[in-house]
Formats: structure tokens, C-alpha cells, sequence
């Protein structure tokens, strides 16, 4: 037994372990890319695979702090923002080399003064991404230097409160601004959008110290609004294909504005030819309405092919506003309606409001959805209406409101005549979402 030579482990050639290491002979920016599709926790506890890989993360181009990133197992919120501080802050201390996009939105965050000190230090940087996300307390305020970032290409900015100093002179490299749940005044919100020649998607939701919207900007696709508004107009916006707006309050029957010779509908499409796909949400429409409908518009909308209209079918003046957007858009494929209802609606007169005006053809309508109707009179009018001037439509899909009793009125969109042959009616009684 002492002469039995001793087992010992069979050796690894070389190769084989250069196999094992394989990933960290990538090319550099190969490696970044796994580093950045990870969570930042995950690319920095990378370091501790191999001497090669203790300072890979360092230089990620993308930091992202939200959630997912940093997770802290503790009830305490003092300890959890005090972490929460400890992390951004290492980590800013140790990186190295540019910085492309700055993400900060976790649900424990609030406007501390250490969000001042790390804005400062990315301004000094070319950050082109920058994306601020304040979950709890009072509206913050942002510093002075976030207005110097001067690469930047898209900015979100989440329950912030924004004055820009009397020297800033706009975002001149700014494509993208999303602002929601923010306070800003009147005038500083227009120099910004004029400012920022570039802008091609705007999203605003839930804002205060401003009610009138008047949008310049030349190179803009996109436009998402949503909020308590007075008025809304567009200048120079002759690019602007995708429009989504929502007036969250009721106007009443008798708010009403001073709007010259014409109306909303025609001053707020004078500047929107190249419409493609526009969603008039909650009370919109009624704004529209407000000064008079036309027929159609002086010039028709020939791009739009998607319309999204959120109407009370029992309101004279809205269902003339959408009579009026459908004639102008003689292009028109897809159709989504929403039905409202408003106690207060506007009820001038009792006839059908389908057979004041004289049928006309939807000669490319083909998708039409109806959502939330109850079944009455000028509702089912309005469909018979469709059917009956669509001579290409090949789908109706009808949701009605929870509380309709589904049987009476689909025996009677049966015997609706269509004008398409191929025109199928779904009803979707009962069905959720």
C-alpha cells in the first residue's frame, strides 16, 4: 500500500482552459453590448469572474438605476435611500469613459439634493440619453445644469418641476421629449419645443402652470397629450403624422373661447396635412365642436388612414364634429369609436343627427371597431350609417357597455343593410378584455 503511487488529477491541456475564457477574448465592443443587456447589478458583480474582467463595467456608455438594478432587501426607508445614494454614487465614482445614457427611476427615489450633484457631473459629460423618473414627494426641481447637456437626444422627465435659466437657448440636438406629470411655465414650455429644432416625438401628460398648448415645430412626427387644456394649436408642424390628444376635463356646454370666423375643427387641422393616424380621446372632441363644424375641412385629411374618436353619440355638435372628420378623410381604412356618455350633453335637437346629413361614401374604410355603446337610438343610427356606406369594410367588431343586454340589439345590426358583401359583424357581448 505505501508504494501505490498517489491519484492525481489528470491534467488540463492548455487549450481547454483557454476554451473556459473564451468570452473574454471577445472584441471590446462585443463585450459591452452583454454588459449593457444586463442588469447593472449583474454587469458589475462581472468583476469578480477573472482579473480581465474586474473593471469591464467601468466603462459601460449606459447606466440604468430603476428596480430591477438595484435591489435592496429592507423595510427601512431611510437605509433603502441611503443604499440606494451609496450605489449611484460608487458607481459614478469608479466609471470611466463616456457616459451615452443616464437612467434614475426607482420607486424609493425622491428629489434629494445628491440628484443636483450627479446632474452636475453628467453635464460635464455627452450624455445623449437622459431619462429621470421622481416616484415620491414634491415635484423636483431641476438645476441649472441639466440645460447645458447639449448632446442630448432624448430627454423623459417624470414628476419634475422645470425653469430654465434666461440663457438657455433650447436642446439643438433634442429628437425626443417626453414630460409627464410636470410644472413649467407657460412661456418657458414654448421657447423649449421652438428650441429644439430637431424634435420629432413630444409626449405630455398630467401638467400644470400652463392650459394653452401651442406647439411649433417643424420636424415633428409625433405628438401623445393628455391633461386639463384650454386650447391647442400647431405651427409649422406640416410633418406631424401621428397625433393622440385627450382633454381629461368636461368643457361643459358653456365653455366657449373666442374663435373668430372658424372654428376649432379648422384651425386645428391648417396645419396637419400630412395626418396619418390621429386618436381624439375623452372630451376632445367637444373642443373640436366648440365654434362651429363644418361639413368638411377646406382641405382633406388624404394621409389619414387610421382614426381613433371618443364621441357622445348624444351630443348634436360631436356627432357633427365626427361626420365631419369622417368626410375629410377620404382614405380612411381603420375606424375605432368609442362611446361616452354625458349627462350633460348638448340635446338641441331629437332627430337623427346620421340623417341631417347626406350619406357619402367610405370608399377604403375596411377595420371598424365600436366600443362601450348602450344601444340607443342615434348609436345604432350611426352604425346603420357605416354599414351602409362602406362598400370595401370587411371587418365590424362591436363591444358594448358591461350593462346592455346583447340579444335585442345584435338581432337588429343583422338587418342592417351593408353595402360591403364581405362585411362580417362580430359582437363581442360579454366579452372582457
Amino acid at each position: 500500500m505505501d508504494n501505490m503511487k498517489q491519484r492525481e488529477p489528470p491534467k488540463v491541456p492548455s487549450n481547454v482552459g483557454m476554451e473556459v475564457d473564451k468570452i473574454s477574448n471577445l472584441p471590446g465592443h462585443i463585450i459591452d453590448k452583454i454588459l449593457s443587456s444586463l442588469p447593472l447589478r449583474d454587469a458589475v458583480r462581472t468583476s469578480v469572474l477573472s482579473s480581465k474582467w474586474r473593471f469591464k463595467w467601468v466603462t459601460l456608455p449606459h447606466l440604468v438605476f430603476e428596480n430591477q438594478s438595484v435591489l435592496i432587501s429592507t423595510q427601512d426607508q431611510t437605509l433603502i435611500k441611503n443604499k440606494l445614494l451609496s450605489i449611484i454614487d460608487h458607481v459614478l465614482l469608479l466609471h470611466t469613459g463616456p457616459i451615452h445614457k443616464f437612467k434614475l427611476s426607482h420607486r424609493d427615489l425622491q428629489g434629494v439634493s445628491d440628484v443636483d450633484r450627479w446632474i452636475l457631473f453628467l453635464s460635464r459629460g455627452s450624455v445623449k440619453e437622459f431619462i429621470l423618473e421622481i416616484w415620491k414627494g414634491h415635484r423636483y426641481k431641476l438645476p441649472s445644469s441639466l440645460y447645458s447637456f447639449q448632446k442630448l437626444i432624448h430627454l423623459e422627465l417624470f414628476n419634475c418641476l422645470l425653469k430654465p435659466p434666461y440663457i438657455f437657448n433650447g436642446f439643438k440636438s433634442l429628437k425626443s421629449l417626453d414630460l409627464q406629470h410636470i410644472t413649467m411655465d407657460q412661456d418657458a414650455f414654448e421657447d423649449m419645443v421652438s428650441n429644439c429644432p430637431l424634435l420629432e416625438r413630444l409626449t405630455l401628460m398630467n401638467f400644470d402652470g400652463f392650459t394653452r398648448l401651442k406647439i411649433h415645430a417643424p420636424n415633428l412626427l409625433f405628438f401623445d397629450v393628455g391633461g386639463v387644456f384650454e386650447e391647442v394649436g400647431f405651427q409649422d408642424t406640416i410633418n406631424l403624422a401621428i397625433v393622440s390628444i385627450g382633454l381629461y376635463a368636461n368643457p361643459g356646454s358653456d365653455w366657449n373661447l373666442a374663435f373668430g370666423s372658424t372654428g376649432n375643427l379648422i384651425n386645428l387641422f391648417a396645419n396637419l396635412p400630412r395626418i396619418q393616424r390621429l386618436e381624439v380621446q375623452n372630451f376632445f372632441l367637444k373642443y373640436l365642436a366648440a365654434g362651429g363644424v363644418p361639413v368638411k375641412l377646406p382641405t382633406p385629411c388624404i394621409d389619414l388612414t387610421f382614426l381613433s374618436i371618443r364621441v357622445n353619440f348624444n351630443d348634436l355638435e360631436e356627432n357633427l364634429a365626427a361626420l365631419c372628420l369622417l368626410r375629410s378623410s377620404p382614405n380612411l381604412q381603420e375606424l375605432e369609436l368609442l362611446a361616452r356618455s354625458d349627462e350633460h350633453a348638448t340635446m338641441r335637437s331629437v332627430m337623427n343627427t346620421v340623417e341631417n346629413y347626406q350619406s357619402f361614401p367610405l370608399n377604403e374604410l375596411r377595420l371598424v371597431k365600436i366600443v362601450g355603446i348602450f344601444g340607443i337610438r342615434k348609436e345604432l343610427s350611426f352604425v346603420k350609417f357605416l354599414l351602409a356606406n362602406s362598400p370595401v369594410l370587411g371587418r365590424m367588431t362591436i363591444k358594448p357597455a358591461p350593462v346592455v343586454g346583447g340579444m335585442e340589439m345584435a338581432k337588429e345590426l343583422l338587418r342592417f343593410r351593408r353595402a360591403s358583401a364581405q362585411a362580417e359583424i362580430v359582437y363581442l357581448d360579454g366579452v372582457h378584455d
